[in-house]
């Protein structure tokens, strides 16, 4: 066995994965030990509030640079790269510029539009989430172009301990929704100073005298604000669309039980599927210029983690309310059963992560936009027919959670015809 597992370590695939996975599986422990008492602190509708705040920055931060950080690791030449994060960084002080100037005009109407009032005060945060989540994704995309995945699994542990720490340090002093808010906010800001702190700049600092033209590379890779830049919106919509709809129909009480309830099932994603989705991005990447089968490689990174995630989803589709009630008090015997059915979703969200980094390397993105925008029209007729038709949050969070499990297999499934269909015409190219 100890042979084997030396085989497997020597390749540089498996061996960054178990790297990510080692960073991200610290972090994801600080926030299993420190959440029981952070929920026993604040309450649900501190955690509603929070929830509430989470979801504006989620729809925010993925369009802060217009999607371009996502091709810093596709450009053959470091110069094109470098030119990337100049022309994100600029597009993310521009839109974050934007929003102060719309705040300061209209702050107060806006939260009375989007029924927030109580977070009006802390709507001033979101320019800095913006600009900070921009500089965020740039440096990850970096680290991941170069390989610098030891820095990335070093602060993702370093984050959540200082974060979470806070979080309980200071809550038993103000256990406000505010200290929530703002520790919130500023836990990007702190990952991109620390991977910053952290990385290797020689290579980079090599680059910066001989830069390509942010024009040229604005029209070579237009198709990632155009495709990629609404998908991801009307995906960080649809993720969030639950947490602003709960708002409305069912009060804060019910934002929080979902709130800690996808903080829980999310784990797995952060843990192991996104972990391997970034090594399998410039992966599959080299995969796509050296002309390999793209559809194996896809289907060999899915089957993994179907592998992987069938216990602990399942055991949570088990025993949910029994384990939240047990882990975080009885007060939260509603969250473990939204969690039986919000599993479905998160286990297919899990097993999605190759497919969706698979998109921009088969030239799918407009697709991505497509499925995106039918699958928000889904989402949110679920929750609204949960609501109008039963009056019950647990039957719209059960809708919910079903039909965006089936929507995500499907995704897959057409992920996975495409790659062999790429596959094939490589080899009749070749032959």
């Amino acid at each position: 066995m100890k042979p084997i597992i030396g085989i497997l370590l020597r390749k540089s695939f498996v061996r960054n994965v178990v790297l990510m996975i080692t960073g991200t599986a610290s972090a994801q422990l600080v926030s299993l030990v420190l959440t029981p008492v952070i929920s026993r602190i604040y309450g649900p509708e501190a955690y509603g509030l929070m929830g509430v705040f989470i979801s504006i920055i989620g729809i925010l931060s993925p369009i802060a640079s217009l999607t371009y950080p996502i091709a810093i690791v596709l450009p053959k030449t470091d110069n094109d790269a470098i030119g990337l994060i100049r022309l994100s960084l600029l597009i993310s002080t521009s839109i974050a510029t934007f929003v102060v100037i719309q705040l300061t005009l209209f702050n107060q109407q806006i939260a009375e539009i989007f029924h927030i009032e109580d977070l009006a005060s802390f709507l001033y945060l979101i320019p800095l989430v913006i600009f900070f989540a921009g500089l965020y994704q740039v440096v990850e995309q970096w680290l991941i172009r170069t390989k610098q995945f030891k820095v990335t699994a070093k602060v993702t542990f370093l984050q959540s301990l200082i974060v979470q720490g806070s979080k309980v340090g200071i809550g038993f002093m103000y256990p406000f929704p505010s200290i929530l808010i703002v520790l919130t906010a500023f836990s990007q800001a702190l990952r991109a100073v620390l991977m910053i702190i952290f990385s290797d700049k020689k290579n980079l600092n090599n680059h910066l005298s001989n830069q390509s033209s942010i024009k040229d590379l604005a029209k070579k890779y237009k198709d990632f604000p155009i495709y990629r830049g609404p998908q991801s919106f009307l995906n960080s919509v649809s993720e969030n669309i639950p947490i602003l709809m709960l708002t409305s129909f069912f009060g804060p009480a019910s934002v929080g039980f979902y709130t800690i309830c996808r903080t829980v099932l999310a784990i797995p994603t952060q843990l192991i599927g996104k972990s391997l989705g970034d090594v399998f991005y410039p992966r599959i990447s080299e995969a796509a210029n050296n002309g390999e089968d793209l559809g194996n490689l896809n289907k060999k990174a899915t089957n993994i983690l179907i592998s992987i995630g069938v216990v602990p989803f399942g055991l949570v589709i088990l025993f949910g309310p029994g384990l939240f009630e047990f882990v975080f008090g009885e007060e939260w015997l509603i969250a473990g059963k939204y969690a039986r059915w919000i599993a479905l979703w998160s286990f297919s969200t899990f097993i999605l992560q190759p497919s969706i980094r698979a998109l921009p390397v088969l030239n799918a993105q407009a697709l991505h936009l497509k499925y995106t925008g039918f699958s928000l029209l889904i989402r949110s007729c679920a929750l609204a027919f949960g609501y109008y038709a039963f009056s019950s949050d647990l039957i719209a969070i059960a809708l919910f959670g079903v039909l965006s499990g089936i929507l995500n297999i499907v995704l897959i499934i057409v992920t996975f015809r495409i790659s062999k269909k790429r596959s094939d015409v490589l080899v009749s190219t070749k032959s």
